[in-house]
């Protein structure tokens, strides 16, 4: 993964297994529409036909946006041939640590 500032905005590249990209994932900053002035996000998602990849980018960029409050992209792929369902677990337990230190 790579993290780039762009003004006050980031910009997340992910990348793992075979590298490309499955989807855009961008989400903006904005209060709850719950009324209790909790952080929220509004996200929008673009995806290649057959991937799915926006688990990962949607947790990573919903995550800075609501802890840093400004805009974030999430791009990029994860591919990796024959994956179980047990390396998914571990592969979105890693992401979901990563995404705690952003």
């Amino acid at each position: 993964m790579h993290l780039q500032k762009l003004g006050e905005d980031i910009a997340i590249l992910v990348e793992g297994g075979r590298p490309h990209i499955g989807c855009a994932v961008l989400s903006v900053s904005r209060k709850s529409l719950t009324g209790d002035d909790s952080a929220s996000c509004t996200t929008s998602v673009l995806n290649v036909t057959g991937h799915r990849d926006e688990e990962i980018c949607r947790l990573l960029a919903e995550t800075a946006a609501k802890k840093y409050g400004v805009t974030v992209t999430a791009t990029g792929g994860f591919h990796i041939d024959h994956i179980t369902p047990e390396e998914i677990r571990d592969v979105m337990d890693a992401v979901r640590s990563i995404a705690d230190e952003i």
